[in-house]
């Protein structure tokens, strides 16, 4: 996507970056998404039938989410007209933020009509410091134990992420109000008990910085994406419908990119986080995280493009990632193990003949061994399977024949 005066779409030809197709996207229902690789439209424009393909379901998922997001951009865009301000005078403002108008802030967020949830979100952006004095007033209710109030916060920022705004997400799921907002959303009327989401957050759901990260826009993007992740799939998993769950995963899907966009590209990062796990004077629990981080930094490599995914894979490779894994696979830990399989079996999902052309070199027989070995050695928990896949896939003679 590029923002010009219109929202296009490019496809662009990998080999030689020659413009395949452009495309400005409608705010039309001209759009549609078959099973989960091919998103076509008849274009206006040139009255033409087009489809696009897509080798992974995620990335499908992605580029359509985004052109779910532009349309609504748009809709939202042709909503702010004078027609629209003049068909509807009601809502002029918003109240005065104060625990004596939180009753009539509620029922302007939770009452609204299609059209007016449009002004509505308008007002908010409008306002640069809604959610500052909203979540001033939170942490007045907090201290006060004021529930009636905190309840009534509650529903009206869980009205706010249903009015599914990208703008809106944007202010709150920043550093400086995201862990409020979170905290507001602790006091459900519906739920007996005070939930304790930020503790929790701080406590469980957290990014362990195996190496230091320096870029603090990096940091942020982790720490969102884990907090929004959370809130998607914990605080209002009961509530939120299915569009603002596709926009919360775009947030996640597109934050993920970046950091491993960032990372990938880093060659200080990418050498150090080698030097560590290679290192003997570095701690066994130390090594663990390493290991931990590794598979999760390969586990995002998902939100890239295919050649951008075959090209890290390739890196970590030449780096020594499978040494690193043979290693693991000697652990008493049996949680570092699976680790070590679930690393492998990324690799194969990627390209089985990067993990082939390792085992049949003299230094991939230990690892080799250690793949049979694990195929008969009871670690519980059906592990013993994650082994028999791998070999499988080492063994399969498509995928093999494929690569002659």
């Amino acid at each position: 996507m590029e923002r010009s005066e219109e929202l296009c779409l490019f496809v662009i030809d990998e080999e030689d970056n020659e413009t395949i197709l452009l495309h400005r996207i409608s705010p039309d229902d001209i759009y549609r998404k078959q099973e989960d690789t091919i998103i076509s439209w008849r274009d206006p424009e040139y009255s033409t039938e087009l489809a696009l393909s897509f080798q992974e379901p995620t990335g499908c998922s992605y580029i359509w989410d985004n052109i779910c997001n532009v349309q609504r951009n748009l809709n939202f865009n042709s909503l702010n007209s004078e027609t629209f301000h003049s068909m509807n005078s009601e809502l002029r403002e918003l109240p005065p933020i104060e625990l004596s108008t939180l009753p009539l802030i509620l029922k302007t967020v939770t009452e609204s009509g299609i059209a007016d949830q449009m002004r509505l979100t308008e007002l908010i952006l409008n306002d640069q410091d809604f959610f500052r004095k909203l979540m001033d007033l939170f942490r007045i209710c907090e201290d006060l134990e004021n529930i009636d109030g905190l309840h009534m916060i509650f529903k009206i920022i869980k009205g706010i992420i249903l009015l599914n705004s990208p703008q809106i997400f944007e202010k709150i799921f920043g550093d400086e109000l995201m862990m409020d907002i979170i905290g507001s959303l602790e006091y459900d009327p519906d739920v007996p008990h005070v939930q304790h989401h930020r503790n929790f957050l701080k406590e469980h759901v957290v990014f362990k910085e195996a190496i230091p990260i320096r870029d603090p826009l990096v940091l942020s993007k982790i720490h969102q994406t884990y907090r929004v992740g959370y809130l998607k799939d914990v605080v209002l998993a009961r509530v939120l419908d299915e569009a603002t769950v596709a926009n919360l995963n775009s947030i996640i899907h597109g934050n993920n990119a970046y950091v491993v966009s960032l990372l990938k590209d880093d060659s200080t990062f990418i050498q150090e986080l080698f030097a560590r796990l290679r290192s003997p004077t570095t701690l066994e629990e130390s090594k663990k995280n390493l290991v931990h981080f590794l598979h999760e930094f390969c586990g995002l490599s998902k939100s890239l493009q295919m050649v951008q995914q075959l090209r890290l894979f390739r890196d970590l490779m030449n780096e020594g990632i499978f040494d690193i894994v043979t290693d693991a696979l000697q652990s008493q830990d049996k949680k570092l193990v699976l680790t070590g399989t679930d690393i492998l079996i990324l690799f194969l999902n990627q390209d089985p003949n990067l993990l082939r052309s390792y085992v049949v070199r003299q230094e991939g027989i230990p690892l080799l061994g250690l793949l049979v070995k694990g195929m008969i050695t009871d670690f519980g928990e059906d592990m013993h399977c994650q082994f028999l896949e791998i070999l499988r896939s080492l063994l399969d003679s498509y995928t093999l024949s494929g690569a002659q």
